[in-house]
C-alpha cells in the first residue's frame, strides 16, 4: 500500500478546516444549555468529520477510524486515523480563533504522523516520526528560556472529578509561582503543537487523555520538547497526565508538579 504524506493530509484537514471556518458565526452560539450546545456542534461536526473520514479513507483504505472526542483507548495493532474536526468545540461556539482540525495516523500503537490544523490562527502544524516538526512547512524547535519569561499552557482534566480538579488548582498555584503566566487556551492538541513551535514554552494536562493529547505530542517531541508523564517517565497514550517543555525548563516545572502533589487534600 503506498505510504500518506504529510502534504496529502494536511490538505485533507486544512480542507475541512474551510468547511468549518465557513460555518462559524461571528458570535457566541445563542442558546443557553447543554443540550443546545451539543445540537450547534453537531450541526457543523458530523459533516464535517464525515469529510474528513472520506478524505483520509481515501489516502489509508485499510485504516481504522478514531473518534477523538469518544475514543478512550489507543489499539496495539493495525493503522487508525485518530482525528478531531473541532479540537476546542467550546472556543468555535464562542467564536473565538483557539480551535483546530487534527488527524494522526497510528501504527501498532504509535503516532506516526500527525497534522493539527488552526485555521483562525493560519497556522498547520506537522509532524512524522523520526522526521522532526513544521509549522507552514518550516522546521519548528522550541527556545530555551528563563522561566520568569515563559507562558506555560495547561488543559482542564478531561474526568473532571473532584480529586482531579484539586490536582489541576494546586500545580497551577505552584507553577504559576515560577513562570510569566500560566494560560489554557482550550484544545490540548494544539497547545503541545504551540510547545514545540516556542509559541508556548510548556504544557500540562493531568488525567488520562490518549487520543486528544497523541497529535500535539507528537509535534512537541519531534520538534525537540522533552514529553513525559506528570512524574516524568516517557508519555504513553495511557500516562495519567503529560508534561512538554523544552528540556531545559522541564525539571523545574517536574518540580513544581511535585511540590503540588505534596500538598494533599
Amino acid at each position: 500500500m503506498k505510504e500518506c504524506s504529510i502534504p496529502e493530509v494536511a490538505a485533507a484537514v486544512r480542507a475541512v478546516g474551510e468547511f468549518l471556518t465557513e460555518r462559524q458565526s461571528a458570535r457566541p452560539w445563542p442558546g443557553r444549555t447543554t443540550a443546545e450546545a451539543l445540537a450547534a456542534l453537531a450541526w457543523v461536526e458530523e459533516p464535517a468529520t464525515a469529510q474528513l473520514r472520506e478524505r483520509l479513507g481515501a489516502l489509508r483504505p485499510g485504516a481504522g477510524w478514531l473518534d477523538g472526542e469518544s475514543a478512550t483507548t489507543v489499539p496495539e495493532d493495525g493503522e487508525w486515523w485518530s482525528c478531531d474536526t473541532t479540537d476546542g468545540a467550546a472556543q468555535y461556539l464562542n467564536a473565538l480563533p483557539h480551535w483546530a482540525v487534527t488527524a494522526t495516523l497510528l501504527r501498532d500503537g504509535e503516532p506516526v504522523l500527525a497534522v493539527v490544523h488552526a485555521p483562525s490562527l493560519h497556522a498547520t502544524y506537522t509532524a512524522e516520526l523520526g522526521g522532526g516538526a513544521r509549522l507552514n512547512g518550516r522546521a519548528i524547535a522550541p527556545p530555551e528560556r528563563d522561566p520568569d519569561t515563559c507562558v506555560i499552557g495547561t488543559g482542564r482534566p478531561p474526568a473532571a472529578g473532584r480529586e482531579e480538579l484539586r490536582r489541576a488548582g494546586e500545580s497551577l498555584t505552584a507553577v504559576a509561582a515560577r513562570v510569566l503566566a500560566v494560560c489554557d487556551l482550550g484544545p490540548v492538541a494544539l497547545q503541545l503543537a504551540q510547545v514545540g513551535s516556542g509559541q508556548l514554552n510548556g504544557f500540562w494536562e493531568y488525567g488520562p487523555d490518549p487520543v486528544g493529547l497523541l497529535p500535539g505530542a507528537l509535534i512537541a517531541r519531534e520538534a525537540g520538547a522533552l514529553v513525559t508523564d506528570t512524574e516524568g517517565k516517557r508519555w504513553t497514550p495511557d500516562a495519567d497526565g503529560l508534561l512538554a517543555a523544552h528540556p531545559l525548563l522541564h525539571p523545574g516545572l517536574l518540580d513544581a508538579l511535585a511540590l503540588a502533589g505534596q500538598l494533599g487534600p
